[in-house]
């Protein structure tokens, strides 16, 4: 069986949403850094075991949260023994705004998968820019390195966008699919 594990951190709620549809698309292991930036040593221990490694992370002023760079910078005592490499990456991401910068956020995901020596999966999905398209549809945003959300900062959970969350959930699936090969 192939592990996956879905690492991210969720501010107010709408990431850790977007981080369930993610695992349920990748049949994952959801691993949610805390509000200190840290994981448990349980944690880790899946992290090690993983085929797969799916990081996610709200946009805050450009890029992941310091939480999520807290435990990226910790993940270099794994970097010195090459633990990670050759593991199947990717990435998801959630801002307020429509564009939020959240590319960088993907980069800075992407880099850290190469620095781990790791292969990176893209989304795979065609963007949904016809007129006659909305908001509603599966990556609406155009992302192809990765999964990206939007919510408005005053929405509930229950109120992100139904095409961002099955955008999310094939992008687990399209992990899934690749760790089975």
């Amino acid at each position: 069986m192939n592990k996956i594990a879905v690492i991210y951190h969720s501010g107010s709620g709408h990431t850790s949403k977007q981080a369930l549809a993610i695992a349920e698309g990748a049949d994952g292991i959801l691993i949610n850094i805390d509000q200190d930036g840290n994981i448990t040593d349980e944690e880790w221990v899946i992290l090690d075991q993983a085929h797969a490694i799916i990081f996610g992370s709200p946009t805050y002023m450009g890029t992941v949260s310091w939480q999520f760079k807290k435990f990226a910078d910790a993940s270099s005592k794994v970097w010195f023994t090459q633990g990670w490499k050759d593991k199947i990456f990717g990435g998801f991401t959630n801002s307020a705004g429509m564009n939020g910068d959240k590319l960088s956020t993907i980069h800075y995901f992407f880099t850290l998968a190469m620095q781990h020596h790791g292969v990176w999966i893209g989304s795979g999905l065609m963007p949904s820019s016809l007129k006659s398209q909305k908001r509603d549809d599966v990556n609406y945003l155009s992302c192809f390195a990765g999964a990206m959300m939007q919510t408005p900062f005053d929405a509930s959970t229950d109120e992100i966008n139904k095409g961002d969350l099955e955008t999310a959930m094939l992008y687990g699936k399209r992990i899934k699919e690749f760790t089975s090969r």
